[in-house]
């Protein structure tokens, strides 16, 4: 079976019930998910052999993050203990013309204190087929940039496919310190996965005629960002998620892989239950489907199939099976009961 091995912080997420805003709340449910824990859970969905790699604290609510991971099947025996607290962020889902907010409290947390020294990743990596990591992570300190690149250097020593979601996040760090790491860590990528957004703020990659405001989207647009991306780093794969937003109720949703030549799935107009974690559930589709070595038509259409279908399920986790997802991939949108 092949492993996957994925890099990153898990937190914990805080929500109002249903669509009440912050101000509203007398209480808040809990779950725990991260951009890479998020991929992890996709991947040991579809049966993949999933180890996630992140330092929680050595307390109680620390371990909850880990039993929450093993509840789906991924391997935490790399997880390393130590540090003062678990991020958390609170989410607020939109509705209709109200747009979700996000708010972060993770400011030192265990992955943001962690030294490289606590990760030995020719040990973490051994056995593995391929590396999967993100633009947060390295976000979250110059010891975590430092420790992201160790990561990604040891992958391809060892001969693993690398995977990054570049996840700019303006409230982590400034356009300019993240192009300085970004473009130190992407030739060692195979795989930049990535929207027109983080394109143009993290390597200044513009697509043009999109406009994400008015949800208007350029085929064009989109392959001239991949093939700049590739061009300017040797990667030998981009995907781009392709979200045309019509309200924060409902979105066009689509993507494209670009290998070359571009590949682009069908459009799925999308009524949101929750939109938070759909990149992440993209991009583990993606390497499931790359790992199976689907061709590349059938890669993105499996990988924009899992994300339209994520669209709909409370919390971060994308909780989908294989056969799901190729049910809808093979055109069956029709959401009668299943008997």
């Amino acid at each position: 079976m092949k492993r996957t091995v994925c890099f990153g912080e898990i937190m914990m997420r805080l929500n109002p019930p249903g669509y009440l805003r912050f101000a509203q709340a007398v209480g808040f449910e809990a779950s725990y998910a991260g951009g890479e824990a998020n991929v992890a859970v996709s991947l040991a969905n579809y049966g993949v052999n999933s180890a996630y790699i992140t330092k929680v604290p050595a307390h109680e609510i620390g371990q909850c993050a880990v039993n929450e991971l093993r509840r789906f099947g991924v391997d935490t025996s790399g997880v390393v203990r130590g540090g003062e607290r678990l991020g958390v962020y609170f989410v607020e889902k939109g509705a209709s013309q109200r747009a979700s907010k996000v708010i972060y409290d993770r400011a030192r947390s265990a992955i943001a204190t962690a030294r490289p020294e606590d990760f030995d990743w020719n040990e973490l990596l051994k056995g593995a087929d391929w590396f999967h990591t993100t633009g947060i992570t390295p976000a979250l300190s110059d010891d975590c940039a430092a420790i992201t690149l160790e990561a990604v250097k040891t992958a391809k020593d060892m001969g693993l496919t690398v995977s990054c979601d570049l996840n700019y996040r303006k409230k982590l760090w400034d356009r300019g310190k993240a192009s300085k790491v970004m473009s130190g860590l992407m030739p060692y990528v195979d795989l930049c996965i990535a929207n027109e957004e983080d394109a143009e703020d993290v390597f200044g990659i513009h697509a043009e005629g999109v406009d994400v405001q008015k949800g208007k989207i350029s085929k064009e647009g989109y392959i001239s960002v991949a093939r700049a991306i590739q061009q300017r780093f040797g990667c030998k794969k981009a995907a781009v998620t392709l979200r045309g937003s019509i309200s924060a109720s409902d979105n066009n949703w689509s993507g494209m892989l670009y290998d070359g030549e571009a590949w682009f799935a069908p459009n799925y107009l999308v009524r949101i239950v929750d939109r938070v974690g759909g990149g992440d559930s993209f991009g583990g589709a993606l390497i499931y489907a790359l790992m199976e070595n689907y061709d590349s038509q059938r890669a993105i259409n499996f990988a924009v199939a899992a994300s339209c279908l994520k669209h709909t399920i409370e919390h971060d986790f994308n909780m989908m099976s294989v056969s799901e997802v190729e049910a809808l991939a093979k055109g069956d949108a029709s959401g009668r009961v299943q008997r």
